[in-house]
C-alpha cells in the first residue's frame, strides 16, 4: 500500500477514536449528572436546619438585617455565602423560598458533579488520552447521604460546587502555558472566598491561595512584590471586610454556631464513631483503595521510560543544587497538576482530621461528604487506553500495556459496589436515636412528619407539638413564652405581664427544633432554643461532657423566663419550675460581663457600639457561663438573693 495510503488511514483512525472518547467522555457526565439529579430528587427535602437559614432570609427580605430574631443580631447561618445566595434567587424569583432553595441546590449539586469531571479529564490529558470513564463520581453518587444532601436546604450542595469548581480551575491554571491575568485573578478571587463558603472550606483556600502566591507569576509589568501585595489584596477584599463587618455587627470572629457547638472542642472518640458510621455500612474503603490502584496503575502506564534519559541529555545533571536552584524547582513544581492532586487530596485529609478531631457530627455522613468529594476529585474520571497493540491480538500486548486491563477491572468493580451502596441502608434505627446520637436525619423527620418529602414549613406542623405550638401562640394573645411539655398535644405558656405594649404581644417560643418552629410563626415571635444556635445565652454555656454530639448545651428555661421578662411567680409560671431558681438565674444575668455579652447584640448599632465590639470579639467567643444559676452567681461573684442569712 502506498505511504499516503497508509498516512491517510492512520489519520482516519485517530479521527474515529477521537470521536469516541468525546463521545464516551461526555455521555459519562449526562449518565452521572442524570443520576445524581434523579437521587437527589428522589429523596428531595429540606431538612429542619435547612429551614433555620430561610427564617434568616426572611429577615433580609423583610428589612430587619441578617438575623434570626429581629432587634438581636445573631448569626445562625454557618455559611454565609450559602444565606446570601438564597436571599439574591428569592429576592429575584419572588418564589417560595423553600422551592428557590430547592433548586438552587439541586443544581449546585449536579453542577458540582460536572466540573469535578470536566477538571479530572484536563488532568489525565483530556479525550485525547484514551476513554474517559466515570468512576470517582460514581462513588460519591452512590452513598446515600450525598442524595440526601443535594437538596436538604443546607450549604452541602455549595460546599462541593465551590470544590468542584477550584479544582478545575486550580488544573487549568497549572496547565496553561500563558496564564490570562484575568482568569489568574478570578481563580485568586474565587480561592479567597474561602471563609464564607464554610469556616472549614479556609484551609483549602489558605493552601490554594499560598501555591499560587509562590508559584511563578504571570508575566506583567509590574515588579513581582507589587504584583503578590495585588494578589493579597484581591483575594482578602471581601472575606476581610466582611470579618471586620462581622466582628462589629455580631460582636463574635465567627458564627454563633461555632460557639454553640464548640467547634474547637475535642472529641477524639466519637469522631472515630462518626467516621465508621460512614465507611463501615458501605465498605466505602474497598472503592477508594482500588481507584487509588487504578490512578497509580493508569499514570505508570504513561509514563516514557525514555523521559529520564532525554532530561539527562538535556543538561538535567547541570541543574543548580543550591539552596537557590532547589526553591526555584519547587516554585516551578507548584504550578503542576500534580501539585493540585496534592493540594486537593491533602486537604482533603486534614479535613478529615479535624471533623474527627470535633467528634463529627449527628446527621449521618453530612459532615464527612466535602471530605469525600475531595478524596475523589483526581479520579472523577478514569482514563484507559487501549493499547495499539492489541490489534495484533493478545500476544502483541507487552509489559505496561496490561494496566489498561486492570484500570478497566477497577471500573467494572467500582460500578458494581456503587450499584450495592446505592440501595443500603446505614442506620435502621428510624426515630429512635441510638447512643451514638447519629441519626439518619431525612427518614427521621420523614417518620415523624408522615411526609416523604418534607419542604415547606407546613410540612412540619405534623411533627409532634407543632400544631400545638401554633394554636397556643393564637389563644395567648397578651404573649408569654412556650416551653414544650411532656405532651405533644400542649405548651407551658408563662405568661407576659400585663398590660400588652402597643407594638402587640410579645410571644417567645423556646425550643430545639429551631428551623421548623421559626418557619411557622411570624417574625415577630421571637424563637431561642436551649443549645444556642440562635440564643448567644445558651450558646455562651459550657458543653455537656457526655451530651449528644451537636448538642451537647442545654440551657435551663430559667434563666428564659428571666431575659424574656415574662411573669416569674406561681400560679403564672409552669407548676414544675422552682421560683428559687429563677430568682438566682435573674441575680445570675445581671453579671456585669454576661450584660456586655449580651449588648453586643442587642443593643442599638451605634458606631461607638460597633467598635466596642471589633475590639471585644474575641473575648466574647471565649466568655462561657455555669448554666446552674447558682454556681454562676459563684462564678461571677455576685451574693445569691437565695441564701439563708450567715
Amino acid at each position: 500500500m502506498p505511504v499516503g495510503g497508509v498516512r491517510r488511514r492512520a489519520g482516519e483512525s485517530a479521527v474515529r477514536s477521537s470521536r469516541l472518547s468525546r463521545s464516551v467522555f461526555i455521555g459519562g457526565i449526562l449518565l452521572t449528572a442524570t443520576l445524581f439529579a434523579a437521587g437527589g430528587w428522589q429523596r428531595r427535602w429540606i431538612a429542619d436546619d435547612g429551614l433555620i437559614v430561610l427564617r434568616t432570609v426572611r429577615n433580609l427580605l423583610a428589612g430587619n438585617g441578617p438575623v434570626f430574631n429581629a432587634g438581636e443580631r445573631v448569626e445562625a447561618n454557618t455559611s454565609t455565602a450559602w444565606t446570601y445566595l438564597v436571599w439574591f434567587f428569592s429576592w429575584l424569583t419572588q418564589l417560595r423560598l423553600e422551592y428557590v432553595v430547592l433548586g438552587i441546590a439541586l443544581t449546585l449539586s449536579v453542577l458540582a458533579v460536572v466540573f469535578a469531571m470536566l477538571g479530572a479529564a484536563r488532568l489525565w490529558g483530556g479525550t485525547g488520552s484514551g476513554l474517559l470513564l466515570p468512576a470517582g463520581m460514581l462513588v460519591y453518587i452512590a452513598v446515600p447521604p450525598a442524595r440526601d444532601y443535594a437538596t436538604s436546604g443546607l450549604e452541602s450542595s455549595l460546599v462541593i460546587c465551590w470544590l468542584a469548581v477550584l479544582w478545575w480551575w486550580l488544573i487549568r491554571w497549572s496547565q496553561a502555558e500563558k496564564v490570562r491575568l484575568g482568569s489568574f485573578f478570578g481563580l485568586v478571587f474565587f480561592a479567597g472566598l474561602s471563609p464564607l463558603i464554610r469556616p472549614e472550606m479556609t484551609l483549602v483556600g489558605a493552601l490554594a491561595l499560598m501555591m499560587i502566591f509562590l508559584a511563578p507569576l504571570p508575566e506583567t509589568r509590574l515588579r513581582p512584590w507589587v504584583f503578590r501585595v495585588v494578589v493579597v489584596a484581591v483575594a482578602g477584599l471581601v472575606p476581610i471586610c466582611y470579618q471586620i463587618w462581622r466582628m462589629g455587627y455580631y460582636g463574635l470572629p465567627y458564627p454563633n454556631t461555632a460557639v454553640a457547638k464548640d467547634a474547637g472542642g475535642a472529641k477524639w472518640k466519637q469522631g472515630f464513631v462518626y467516621l465508621w458510621d460512614l465507611v463501615g455500612p458501605y465498605w466505602l474503603w474497598v472503592p477508594l483503595l482500588v481507584l487509588a490502584v487504578a490512578a497509580a496503575l493508569a499514570m505508570w502506564s504513561r509514563r516514557d521510560p525514555g523521559a529520564a534519559d532525554r532530561r539527562s541529555e538535556t543538561g538535567d545533571q547541570a541543574q543548580d543544587t543550591s539552596l537557590r536552584g532547589r526553591i526555584h524547582r519547587f516554585s516551578l513544581w507548584l504550578r503542576t497538576p500534580a501539585a493540585v492532586v496534592t493540594l486537593m487530596v491533602g486537604s482533603g485529609l486534614l479535613l478529615v482530621v479535624y471533623e474527627i478531631r470535633v467528634g463529627g457530627d449527628f446527621m449521618h455522613g453530612r459532615m464527612l461528604l466535602p471530605q469525600l468529594f475531595s478524596l475523589l476529585l483526581p479520579v472523577a474520571v478514569l482514563p484507559v487506553r487501549v493499547p495499539a497493540a492489541l490489534a495484533n491480538g493478545v500476544a502483541g500486548i507487552r509489559g505496561r500495556d496490561w494496566a489498561f486491563v486492570a484500570v478497566l477491572a477497577a471500573f467494572a468493580g467500582t460500578a458494581g459496589w456503587a450499584l450495592f451502596a446505592a440501595n443500603t441502608t446505614a442506620i435502621k434505627s428510624g426515630t429512635k436515636i441510638s447512643s451514638s446520637g447519629i441519626v439518619d436525619e431525612r427518614v427521621y423527620y420523614v417518620l415523624n412528619t408522615g411526609h416523604d418529602h418534607p419542604i415547606r414549613a407546613e410540612d412540619y406542623l405534623d411533627y409532634p407539638r407543632m400544631r400545638a405550638m401554633v394554636r397556643d401562640i393564637a389563644n395567648t394573645p397578651e404573649g408569654g413564652l412556650l416551653l414544650n411539655s411532656p405532651s405533644y398535644m400542649m405548651w407551658y405558656v408563662a405568661p407576659a405581664p400585663a398590660p400588652v405594649p402597643e407594638t402587640g404581644p410579645e410571644h417567645t417560643v423556646f425550643f430545639l427544633n429551631l428551623g421548623m418552629t421559626s418557619m411557622n410563626v411570624p417574625l415577630s415571635v421571637r424563637v431561642v432554643d436551649q443549645m444556642g444556635l440562635a440564643y448567644p445565652l445558651a450558646a455562651h454555656t459550657e458543653r455537656l461532657a457526655d451530651g449528644r454530639i451537636g448538642h451537647d448545651k442545654n440551657l435551663y428555661p430559667d434563666w428564659v423566663v428571666v431575659d424574656a421578662g415574662m411573669v416569674d411567680k406561681h400560679p403564672w409560671l409552669p407548676w414544675y419550675m422552682d421560683e428559687r431558681w429563677v430568682t438566682q438565674a435573674r441575680t445570675a444575668l445581671s453579671c456585669p460581663a454576661t450584660q456586655d455579652l449580651l449588648s453586643s447584640s442587642r443593643s442599638p448599632l451605634t458606631f461607638d457600639r460597633w467598635r466596642h465590639n471589633v475590639q471585644q470579639a474575641l473575648e466574647f467567643s471565649k466568655y462561657r457561663i455555669d448554666r446552674v444559676p447558682k454556681y454562676e452567681i459563684e462564678r461571677c461573684g455576685l451574693v445569691d438573693p437565695t441564701a439563708p442569712p450567715k
